[in-house]
C-alpha cells in the first residue's frame, strides 16, 4: 500500500486500525520518563496480556481450595488442561487439533521429534540446517549425530548464503536438496530465520524433501503467532514452537508441538515414553505395557505445569479476540510495510534492512545493520535504548525489531524511525 511519512499519518492509521484497542489488553512497560516505551521486541519476549494474572489466580485458588481434587473440578480442571489449547494452537499454525499438543521446551521437543524422526543409515545419515541456525538448534542437532554413532563434520549438512550475501536463495536450497537429497535423513529448517528475519517456503522444502525420500520438521519460534501456515496441507512430518515471543506466555513458558496425523499410528516410530503419553482411558490402570494415543499427546511423557498453561490459555484467548492469526498478519504487513518505507524515507543511506521485501518472505521483524561510518552498531543500540526503544541486539552487528500487531501502533514505528534518526548523529 501507498504510505505518507508523517506523524499525523501514523496516527490516522491508528484511530482506523480495527486492532488498535487491542493494545489496551496488554501491560506496556514505561521509559524512565513515565511514558509508554516502545516496545519493539515481541520476537523475543511479548508483552503480558491483561487476563493472564487473573487466569493465574483462578488455578492457584483452585489449588488453594481443592489441592488434587483440582485435577477433575472446576470449569479448567488440570487433568484435561493441555486441551483447551488445543484448538488455539491448531488455528495458528494450520492443523488439526489432534495435530499439536503442549508439552516441554522448544529445544527438548526439536529432541523429542528428532528421536522419532531421524533414523540415520549408513548412506542417509545428514541432517540439513541452516549454516546461521539458532545455536540451540545447532547444539541440538549436533549432539543427536553424535549420539547416533556419526560425525557432525560429516552428517551435519549446511545451507549457507552465498558470498557477500546475507538471506538464503530458495534457488540454492533446492538445488542442495535435489543434489544430496538421497543422504539427507532430515531436513530441520526454521519457519522465520532468526538473525534476517527471512521466511522460509515451507511448503515447497517439505515438497523438495519427500520427494527424495528426506523427513522434514521445521522450528517455528519465530513463526508461530507472526505468519500465517498450513502444516497439515503442507505435509510437514513435525513442528516445534516455542510460546513466549509472538505467543504472549511469559518468559520459559510451555512450548507447543506439531506432528502430522499419518504418523499417529505408526507403530514403527521410536518414541522416548512417558505415561501422559499412554492411551489416557487406561492411564491410571498402572499397567507397565505402553500403548500410545493416536495424535500428538502421544509423544507426552509428564503431566504438564499448569500455570505455564493457563499463561497460554490467557494469550490464545487475546488472541482470538483480536480475530486470530489471519487479522493480526494483514495488520503486520501494514505496519512492518509502513516501518521499512520510513526506514527507507529517512535513512536510507545510513541502514542496510537484512530482512526480504516481499511480503511472503518475511514477518513482523526487520533486521537492521548500521551503514553510518564511524558509528558502531552497538554504540546506535544503545542510543535508541536509553530513549525509550526495547528491540534487540545480535551479533555481530544486527538490531532487530518488531512492531507487533497486537500492540504495536503505527506510531510507535514512526517514533521509532526519529530515535534511530537522532541516534545516528555524532556526538
Amino acid at each position: 500500500m501507498t504510505f505518507e511519512n508523517s506523524l499525523a499519518y501514523a496516527k490516522k492509521m491508528d484511530t482506523n486500525d480495527p486492532l488498535a484497542p487491542m493494545r489496551e489488553q496488554f501491560h506496556i512497560p514505561k521509559h524512565s520518563n513515565g511514558e509508554d516505551e516502545i516496545y519493539l521486541c515481541g520476537n523475543s519476549l511479548g508483552l503480558q496480556p491483561s487476563r493472564t494474572q487473573e487466569y493465574l489466580n483462578y488455578e492457584l485458588s483452585q489449588w488453594q481450595k481443592l489441592g488434587v481434587k483440582g485435577h477433575f473440578s472446576g470449569d479448567f480442571p488440570w487433568m484435561p488442561y493441555h486441551e483447551f489449547l488445543s484448538e488455539g494452537f491448531a488455528d495458528l499454525v494450520g492443523a488439526k487439533t489432534s495435530e499439536v499438543v503442549a508439552m516441554n521446551s522448544l529445544t527438548a521437543n526439536l529432541h523429542f521429534m528428532m528421536v522419532s524422526f531421524y533414523r540415520p543409515t549408513a548412506t542417509r545419515h545428514k541432517i540439513l540446517i541452516e549454516d546461521h541456525a539458532f545455536p540451540s538448534d545447532h547444539y541440538a542437532v549436533e549432539s543427536q549425530i553424535r549420539y547416533h554413532g556419526f560425525n557432525p563434520d560429516e552428517s551435519m549438512l549446511l545451507i549457507k548464503p552465498r558470498e557477500g550475501e546475507e538471506l538464503i536463495r530458495d534457488e540454492d536450497l533446492m538445488a542442495l536438496i535435489e543434489e544430496e537429497g538421497d543422504s539427507i535423513a532430515l531436513i530441520m529448517l526454521p519457519g522465520v530465520q532468526y538473525y534476517t528475519g527471512q521466511v522460509f517456503d515451507m511448503e515447497a522444502i517439505t515438497k523438495a524433501g519427500h520427494n527424495k525420500g528426506c523427513k522434514v520438521g521445521f522450528d517455528l519460534a519465530h513463526a508461530a503467532g507472526n505468519i500465517t501456515m498450513s502444516l497439515h496441507q503442507w505435509n510437514v512430518d513435525f513442528a516445534c514452537w516455542c510460546t513466549y515471543k509472538y505467543l504472549n506466555s511469559g518468559p520459559g513458558s510451555v512450548a507447543g508441538c506439531f506432528v502430522h496425523e499419518r504418523h499417529h499410528s505408526d507403530k514403527s516410530l521410536n518414541r522416548f515414553a512417558g505415561w501422559w503419553g499412554h492411551d489416557k482411558e487406561t492411564r491410571f490402570k498402572m499397567a507397565n505395557h505402553f500403548i500410545p494415543m493416536e495424535s500428538a499427546e502421544a509423544w507426552q511423557v509428564s503431566n504438564p505445569p499448569i500455570l505455564s498453561l493457563a499463561a497460554i490459555r490467557a494469550s490464545l484467548d487475546t488472541v482470538k479476540q483480536a480475530g486470530g492469526i489471519k487479522a493480526l498478519r494483514e495488520k503486520s504487513l501494514q505496519l512492518t510495510g509502513f516501518l521499512r518505507f520510513l526506514l527507507e524515507q529517512e535513512l536510507g543511506e545510513d541502514i542496510n534492512i537484512l530482512t526480504p521485501t516481499e511480503d511472503k518472505a518475511h514477518g513482523s521483524q526487520l533486521s537492521l545493520t548500521v551503514d553510518t561510518h564511524g558509528i558502531d552498531g552497538k554504540v546506535v543500540f544503545e542510543r535508541i535504548e536509553a530513549a525509550g526503544v526495547t528491540g534487540d541486539w545480535r551479533y555481530p552487528n544486527v538490531i532487530r525489531v518488531a512492531p507487533v500487531p497486537l500492540y504495536n501502533s503505527f506510531e510507535d514505528c514512526y517514533r521509532f524511525v526519529q530515535i534511530l534518526k537522532q541516534s545516528l548523529q555524532p556526538e
